[in-house]
């Protein structure tokens, strides 16, 4: 295993000293660790695995292709095991059984060839996660030490599985897990509205592994009626009830049941998460990672990417490839070799701007500090606030405003790309929206964490949904969007318990999302609505300009429910910046204090050069 040197060591001091208080270069503490394949593989499909209630779940087993035991990787899988999930996050990739490591990969209740009804992250499949924890390490090919494994849906059940504290679970590797069911937004609700874009596609995805009959279920034609039932009672759970106004379209019981977010005080395992920037899940891996780090150890990897193209671009600054990152963790845990895993970093970002990983002590950054920019008139952001009446911005309430936006791509998990039209938002503008912008900025400026936009509205119907971007754009005028938020109206209750404040300031609101917290919308009645926008890692260059934009939709993302939508139509919203209206945004910045406002003393103001780091970690 090869440790840092103590050139790279000195290379990376003297970035860290370019890039000021924002941050270090991700190699200054990565190193690299690989071992080579000494094993073949042995499969063995449709296992048998008997849970207490008597439903038999099917896996399939990978193993080394000598007698022993091993450390076994459970994966939990609702796409079907012979099918879907075929990629670095499944089991079919040889890689870690080569090296020693059996790999059990699941069909969930009620999906592929296990028996059973389909519960997304309900009770009963919770259960089954600990049962097969137990069940693997008992198996005579196992050494007794389990680990999870596998991204997205077997992200979630890793959270949920270890939450439960299986007393063979040694540790987990999450990636593009959810937090918060209802927050993240891909559940069901979108600051309170619904995920029309994402969830129906996934559930036709889980639902195509289903029109098999479990393995040697005589009752076949039965039980593929019983899967299918399963996908038509979660598409009522998470689309019809919601944009129906039932009680699924408001936060509750059902909902917390299936949060990892709820449950990851309860983790004791060794924890490596990875987020995407750009993922569906963007909210929330950052905020499992600051629950789960308090009484377990743990990492945070978020890479420049979308649902379905994690690991693109490794190895770059130091951070390895998947294979390598995986192997390195699960050789720590379970086979308990000395990988140095004490030398990475507690959290490794990609910063957009820079174009770099960059490191931190950790989330939330605790060198992060709250810059407010107020919208002013014209379509100024501005650090002063208004100091007498101005013109304020309206646009008709649309709700298909949002086609050529990054959310298109974003919330299709990355199924098209980005679009070209997302680095122009100038189509969407003809839709209706407020616009923002920041002079060019003096000194370049880091931003690293959530941000609120804090707008004041009026409507003249009976709801007003608002949607704010956050673009980088460059001197030419290409605009690069950094990240979103969501909310309508009448959600725009906070719970002050929950609210995340920084030096006093309100930087992440937590609002309710119940019937009982809802808020009347009078027409013509100003509101204050504050605005969650997803967190973000951002450099903004000298000369570049900070842009807000709000509008009332973002199609086909989302869709309000019908009580809402009906009540949204036809109306206007206005925009308010007034001195006794004063809309804003407040930023998490790093370092640079002067870049977003006007600068003491020009001096002060400095760019950051780009460090120089060894490209894919030569």
């Amino acid at each position: 295993m090869a440790r840092p040197t103590p050139r790279i060591v000195a290379v990376a001091a003297c970035a860290a000293a370019l890039l000021g208080a924002g941050g270090t270069p991700a190699e200054a503490g990565w190193g690299s660790y690989d071992r080579p394949a000494t094993y073949g593989v042995v499969s063995e499909t449709g296992v048998p695995i008997t849970m207490p209630d008597g439903t038999v779940l099917s896996a399939n087993v990978y193993r080394p292709d000598r007698p022993g035991r091993y450390p076994v990787l459970l994966f939990q899988n609702p796409y079907g095991s012979n099918g879907v999930q075929k990629n670095d996050g499944g089991a079919s990739d040889p890689y870690l059984v080569r090296r020693g490591y059996v790999q059990v990969v699941v069909d969930v209740r009620g999906t592929g060839q296990s028996q059973g009804s389909w519960d997304a992250f309900g009770q009963a499949e919770r259960r089954d996660g600990y049962d097969l924890v137990e069940w693997a390490a008992r198996q005579p090919w196992s050494d007794g030490d389990v680990g999870g494994a596998g991204g997205s849906y077997l992200a979630i059940e890793q959270v949920l599985t270890a939450a439960q504290r299986p007393p063979h679970l040694r540790a987990i590797f999450p990636f593009a897990p959810l937090a918060d069911a209802y927050r993240d937004m891909v559940m069901v609700m979108v600051g309170g509205s619904v995920d029309t874009s994402f969830i129906p596609a996934w559930i036709a995805t889980v639902g195509a592994g289903m029109v098999q009959p479990p393995a040697g279920d005589i009752g076949g034609i039965a039980s593929i009626v019983s899967h299918i039932s399963g996908v038509t009672t979660t598409a009522s759970t998470f689309v019809v009830d919601p944009l129906t106004d039932g009680e699924l379209a408001y936060d509750g019981p059902a909902w917390s049941l299936r949060s990892p977010i709820e449950v990851a005080d309860r983790i004791r395992v060794p924890t490596f998460l990875v987020g995407g920037l750009h993922d569906i899940f963007q909210r929330g891996e950052p905020l499992l990672y600051e629950r789960i780090k308090r009484h377990a150890p743990a990492r945070l990897l978020i890479g420049p990417w979308m649902h379905l193209n994690y690991w693109t671009g490794l190895p770059a600054d130091g951070v390895p490839g998947f294979h390598e990152l995986e192997l390195r963790w699960y050789d720590k845990w379970l086979k308990h070799l000395d990988t140095n895993i004490e030398a990475i970093p507690r959290v490794t970002q990609y910063s957009w701007g820079l174009g770099h990983y960059v490191a931190s002590r950790d989330w939330p950054n605790p060198q992060m500090q709250p810059r407010r920019l107020y919208l002013r008139g014209a379509g100024r952001l501005a650090s002063d606030p208004p100091a007498s009446p101005e013109t304020a911005q309206s646009f008709r309430q649309n709700p298909v405003t949002g086609i050529c936006t990054l959310s298109s791509s974003q919330w299709t998990a990355g199924t098209a790309g980005y679009l070209p039209c997302a680095q122009d938002d100038q189509p969407d503008r003809t839709l209706g929206q407020a616009s923002y912008q920041t002079d060019p900025l003096p000194a370049d400026a880091r931003l690293d964490g959530p941000i609120l936009a804090d707008v004041w509205a009026r409507t003249t119907a009976k709801d007003a949904p608002l949607t704010v971007r956050v673009f980088d754009v460059a001197a030419e005028g290409s605009a690069f969007e950094l990240s979103d938020g969501w909310l309508s109206a009448r959600y725009r209750a906070t719970d002050p318990r929950r609210n995340r404040a920084l030096a006093g300031r309100l930087i992440q609101p937590w609002h309710p999302f119940t019937r009982q917290s809802l808020l009347p919308v009078n027409a013509g009645e100003p509101m204050r609505v504050p605005v969650e926008v997803f967190p973000t890692n951002a450099l903004i260059r000298a000369g570049h300009r900070l842009r807000i934009t709000i509008a009332s939709g973002d199609f086909p993302h989302q869709l309000p429910p019908a009580t809402t939508l009906v009540g949204s139509l036809f109306g206007a919203t206005t925009i308010l910046t007034d001195p006794r209206h004063t809309s804003s945004v407040t930023l998490p910045t790093i370092g640079a204090r002067c870049a977003l406002g006007k600068p003491r003393r020009l001096h002060q103001c400095r760019s950051w050069p780009a460090p120089r780091l060894r490209r894919n970690g030569r």
